[in-house]
Formats: structure tokens, sequence, C-alpha cells
């Protein structure tokens, strides 16, 4: 057993951060399942949005993110993200992230996206998130209160109640290392659950292949609430090749001139909305699912080669090398694309400072659900988002007496077996990614969604009993976390018997009259039913 006084799983940007400002007085250990730079964060192509500027102001940023979150937004934790922009900004810029400048170097450059009133986004080029992990990350490592274990997943927390303590909290987790195939037991005063998204429970989707969910099926094992899940966001541009897995073409190609285009090079989003190419994400997605299903074509195209070519180049540099390297000059040629799934609004329940509902048990970032996006984030929100409750947890950690963790049991695998053959797992995951793109995607029903329900249920049996019976992989762990979070966002959509903001059902045009949140309470059932199978007998 290894103790910490923090143990932060998930190394984006929300787990860096949090990091960075809790190491000056704690022992932290960092868990990253593949290497610390392989999180959406570290995509992040748009930027950070932030008011900067004299003619901007936090009411308009309010407003604006009000706005998209279609009703849903909770106005206090809105305000206090946009009044925190500012600060957290500055903190990057002193920690060294090379931000874009302006061309005569009088300041830094904001560029705007789709749903702002202002150009209020500072970035780094076109690959802002890059820039910032990278910078982030390199602090971290260097950090001598920081320990980064990479090639970890963490399989389950492990609360006070499962090992027969009469508390609610939470003392760490068990966490598996890849490269040895052991389950180690860690130990802290403070669980951070900084685990991203759910990307890769869908066919297409521009998330990096870690985004399984993990954090949101570890909580909801716990007994943490999971709020509005069903608000899955698809950007509705993903370059569509075979040989490109996950690229995302950023809105900021709208927002510069881009037009979107039938094969035929016709434009389709006039006859779908009045703002036609920089209408919100979901109306373009949703016009786009729409095109290409009513034609059954492949993909639609993105096309910014009217503008002049040095200026694509200096504003898209990422992602013309991108393009070239598969044989598209975006200089002259359109981009085929497709939707893609790119984020997911709901997740664990937190208060303002990222705690969840299990005392000791914080969740930032992505995996959380902090009432910051409703039913719609606003462009660039996420990684402001990610700053300002890791700032916030940290502050929160900061402030507490240490308290002893008590000893805590090992990982038992004495009624286990190593697994016979894998594709059961590979076999599951593909046919769950498909009938969540097909049943679960940008438009439902009802009956899509009972059908999708019925074969989590089938999935979700196979899946337990191989993992009651079998030694762990990281796939496993993975697929069983997928499934847990396919059922969350396939029932939270049940539950809504309206369209509003991503959520769109065929059944259900309409919005009712009053915003409710989707809050899913744990049953008993499913907690009990995880904790008493082959590895954790007590």
């Amino acid at each position: 057993m290894r103790q910490y006084d923090v143990l932060i799983i998930g190394s984006g940007l929300a787990g860096l951060t949090l990091a960075l400002k809790v190491a000056t007085e704690k022992k932290v250990c960092l868990v990253s399942k593949r290497n610390v730079n392989d999180s959406a964060s570290n995509w992040a192509q748009g930027g950070i949005a932030a008011v900067l500027t004299d003619d901007d102001s936090i009411e308009a940023h309010i407003h604006d993110t009000l706005i998209a979150g279609a009703g849903l937004c909770d106005a206090e934790v809105t305000r206090l993200v946009a009044e925190h922009g500012r600060e957290t900004v500055e903190w990057l810029i002193a920690e060294g992230v090379p931000f874009t400048r302006e061309d005569d170097d009088s300041g830094f450059h904001l560029t705007r996206e789709g749903g702002h009133s202002h150009r209020r986004i500072i970035h780094a080029a076109d690959a802002t998130g890059h820039a910032v992990q990278k910078t982030l990350a390199e602090k971290v490592r260097e950090h001598a209160n920081i320990d980064v274990l990479e090639d970890h997943i963490a399989v389950d927390l492990i609360t006070a109640r499962k090992v027969g303590i009469e508390s609610a909290e939470c003392l760490g987790a068990y966490v598996l290392d890849n490269t040895t195939g052991k389950v180690m037991t860690i130990g802290a005063q403070h669980t951070i659950l900084a685990t991203g998204g759910t990307g890769k429970v869908y066919l297409y989707t521009t998330n990096p292949d870690v985004s399984t969910g993990d954090g949101i099926a570890m909580a909801w094992r716990a007994g943490c609430r999971v709020a509005n899940m069903e608000f899955i966001q698809f950007h509705p541009t993903c370059l569509y090749h075979p040989q490109a897995k996950s690229f995302l073409i950023t809105e900021a190609v709208r927002g510069e001139g881009g037009i979107l285009t039938l094969p035929d090079g016709t434009r389709f989003m006039p006859e779908h909305d009045a703002r036609a190419e920089l209408a919100p994400r979901d109306i373009v997605a949703r016009a786009i699912d729409f095109e290409m299903k009513k034609r059954g074509i492949d993909c639609v195209y993105l096309d910014i080669s009217h503008q002049p070519a040095d200026f694509v180049l200096s504003h898209f540099p990422t992602i013309y090398r991108r393009c070239m390297e598969l044989g598209i000059d975006i200089t002259k040629q359109p981009i085929p694309v497709v939707p893609a799934a790119h984020y997911c609004c709901g997740g664990i329940m937190t208060d303002h400072a990222g705690r969840t509902d299990i005392p000791g048990l914080y969740a930032i970032g992505e995996t959380a659900c902090t009432g910051l996006h409703g039913a719609n984030r606003l462009a660039s929100n996420s990684l402001l988002e990610c700053l300002v409750f890791g700032q916030a947890a940290a502050e929160d950690i900061l402030s507490q007496a240490v308290k002893d963790v008590p000893p805590l049991p090992y990982w038992d695998e004495s009624r286990v077996t190593d697994a016979d053959e894998e594709i059961i797992i590979t076999h599951n995951w593909n046919e769950l990614r498909r009938f969540m793109w097909n049943y679960v995607g940008i438009v439902r029903t009802n009956k899509r969604l009972a059908r999708a329900l019925h074969r989590i249920h089938m999935l979700r049996d196979e899946v337990h009993e191989f993992y009651s019976n079998f030694r762990i992989s990281n796939n496993l762990v993975e697929l069983r976390n997928l499934l847990q979070v396919a059922e969350l966002i396939v029932k939270s959509a049940m539950e809504r018997h309206e369209s509003r903001g991503l959520h769109y059902s065929k059944d259900y045009p309409d919005m009712l009259p009053d915003a409710v949140p989707t809050v899913l309470e744990p049953s008993n059932y499913y907690s009990l039913l995880d904790s008493q199978h082959g590895h954790h007998h007590h």
C-alpha cells in the first residue's frame, strides 16, 4: 500500500492545475492511464474563454453561457467561473504558456467562436491545449512533491464502507499497473477524479482513446449522484478519413469564413438556421446529421479555400499540416468532415469547490457536472472550467486539517484466473460503440433508446461475469466503465421528455416550460452487486 495526502486520477488540465496548486504543502500522487499528455486537454485547439478586454464584460460572458446552456446552467456557478477567468489565464501566462500575440505585439490575440458575443478566446495558434498541457506537465514532472504514475489505470475507489468502517468517506483507490498487471492500493486523505470525458462510448469521437468515462463510473459505483448525462456535445466537424482517427477541425475555421457544403459544392446551412455556419454547434451537428441521413452520404465538406493561402497557413498551421499528410490541401480543397462525440456536459455532481457526495472525494473537469454547461457547453468554456475548479478544489483541500488514513486491504486475486481470450472484450466494445452511435446519437427516439438499454444490459451481464472470474486488464476495466456510462446516458435520455440543448428527441420535439436537471441517484443494488465479486469479498 502507498499513502499520499492527495491522489489525483487523471492528467489533463484539471488534474495538473490541482496538482501544482496543492503540491506546495502536500505529497501528491498523479495517476495517468497512458502518458501524461494523452488527455483531451492536450488536443484542444480553440482556446480559453475569459474576459480580458475593456469592451467585454463578465455579464456578457455569463449571458452567452446561459443562452448556450438552454435554461439549465447554474447561475451562481456560471458567475463564479466567469469572474475567475482572468486570474486563471494570468496564472497560465506566469507559468510560461506561450499564447499567441497580436501582430504588433500590443497584447494577446483574441479570437471569437460560435455563441460568443465578443472576441474573448485567448489561444496558442490552433493548438492551445497542447501549449498549456506541455507547460504544466513539465512543471509537474519536475516537482519534488509530486509522484507521477504513468500507464496506470484506476479500477475502483476505496470507500470506508468497503473496508468495514462505518463512515461515508473515500480513502483512496485501487490502481492497476498496466506494465505488470498488478493492482496496488493507494490510500489518500483527498482523492480527485479528473478523468475527463466519455467519447469512446461512441463510434466517432474527437476524444483520445483514454476517454472512457472511468471517473463517472467509479463515482457512481461508490454512491455519488450523476447528472445531465443525456447532454453529449457532438462536434460538427471531425476530419473524415480512414487514417485520421479523431482529428477535430476547430470551430474557428467557420469563425474565419469556412463554409459547409454537400459533395456537389452546394451550401446547406442557410436552410437550417439564419446564422448559417456560425449557428451553435448542436444546430450545425443536427443539420449535418440530417443531410447525411437524408442523402445517404458518408460525410459533408468544410471549405476555407476561398481565403488567401497565407491567411489559412498562419491561422491553422496544425490543421493544414495534418490534412497535407493525408493528401488534402486545405488552401485549395474542401475538408471532408462528420460530426463526432466531443464533450460530455453531464457527470458527477459537485459543489462550488469540486466536492462530490462522498467526503474526501472531488471531481473536476469534464468528468464533473458543476452546473456551468447546462444543456450545451459554450465553446472554450471547458478549459476555463478545468482551471477554475482545479484551483477551487485545491483551496478547499489546503484549508482542511490533516487526518490519518487507516490501513486498507490489498486487492484480492485469490479466486480469479487469467482470461483465456480477449476477443469478448474487443467484440463487446465495438458493438457498444456502434449501437450507441446509431441509437443514442445526435437524434433520439424512445424506440432507439429502449433498444440501446436492452443491449447494454446483455453486454453488462457478460462483462460482469468476465470481471468476476478473470484477472483484470486495462481493456476490461475500460469496457466495464463504458457500459456503466452508456447506461447512465440512456437512462438520463429516457427521463427527459422534451428536446433541449444537445438532447433532441423525435418523440418529444418541444421544450417544456420548466428547465429541470436530470439527476440519477445510485441505488444500493448496483454498489452491492459490484463490491461482492471475485475481487473484493470482505
